[in-house]
């Protein structure tokens, strides 16, 4: 679990937050950052009122370091769940500084999470998965219902092959369960391609990465994975793989 993170943290760091930046992978960087940039800017050009959902991730901080160096007309907001780890808020601060700006931030309704809280228990999320998933809606999914209200298409920076709930993700989607356009810019991008952008123009990055959290969420409920573990493994691992996701991008059954 995260409380666990201090003994992690003596151990050596991940080698895969460290590619080896060899020249195959730098062109397959460079050809695919072009190819992101031209979907952004495309995206914000049919679709004026455009926002990206910034979770801090390392894809989103590419994806955070190409709009604000290219200066593109494209909305940055971001979550806070009130349950995430002290590296994640420390990240929100260094990118504020780092790319001279303020971040949109949305919170969960205090009354909505007193009142679970009160009835469920602090952490009545690792009790059941309906319990998990009212956790998530709260804390996430009705936060970025506002978020993305009036707008006309949003951004994320998942990739294909982050989940098995993710494959065949395509670069252009229709969001039905929001009503609005939906890009996902780094599908076909490899974990590799991701690090070695980060390394490659110094993109700030949530340090617990170097210590085997490939994908963080909220603090109770992410957890260092093993080497060769996938790498939503660490998200809501008492669950099962196969449907592990938060809310904000589960499509509806056709």
């Amino acid at each position: 679990m995260f409380g666990d993170v201090s003994m992690i943290r003596s151990a050596a760091k991940n080698p895969a937050t460290s590619p080896e930046l060899t020249d195959s992978l730098k062109a397959s960087v460079t050809s695919k950052r072009a190819q992101v940039l031209s979907v952004l800017k495309e995206a914000a050009s049919k679709f004026p009122v455009i926002t990206f959902a910034n979770s801090f991730g390392a894809e989103d901080m590419v994806l955070t370091d190409i709009i604000m160096r290219e200066k593109l007309a494209i909305e940055i907001f971001s979550l806070d769940t009130g349950r995430l780890p002290a590296e994640t808020y420390t990240l929100m601060a260094e990118a504020e500084s780092t790319y001279n700006t303020k971040l949109k931030v949305y919170f969960p309704k205090h009354e909505v999470v007193e009142q679970y809280v009160q009835t469920k228990g602090m952490n009545a999320f690792y009790e059941s998965i309906d319990l998990r998933k009212a956790c998530c809606h709260m804390r996430k999914v009705e936060p970025l219902k506002r978020a993305l209200n009036g707008k006309q298409a949003w951004i994320t920076g998942m990739r294909a092959e982050q989940a098995t709930t993710r494959a065949n993700l395509p670069v252009q989607e229709f969001d039905e369960g929001n009503k609005l356009e939906k890009f996902n810019p780094l599908s076909d991008w490899t974990e590799q391609e991701v690090w070695a952008y980060i390394r490659l123009h110094e993109v700030p990055y949530n340090k617990l990465h170097d210590v085997f959290y490939p994908s963080i969420g909220c603090a109770p409920c992410t957890r260092a994975v093993a080497m060769g573990e996938d790498v939503r493994a660490g998200r809501w691992w008492w669950e099962d793989p196969t449907s592990k996701e938060c809310g904000l991008h589960v499509k509806k059954p056709k």
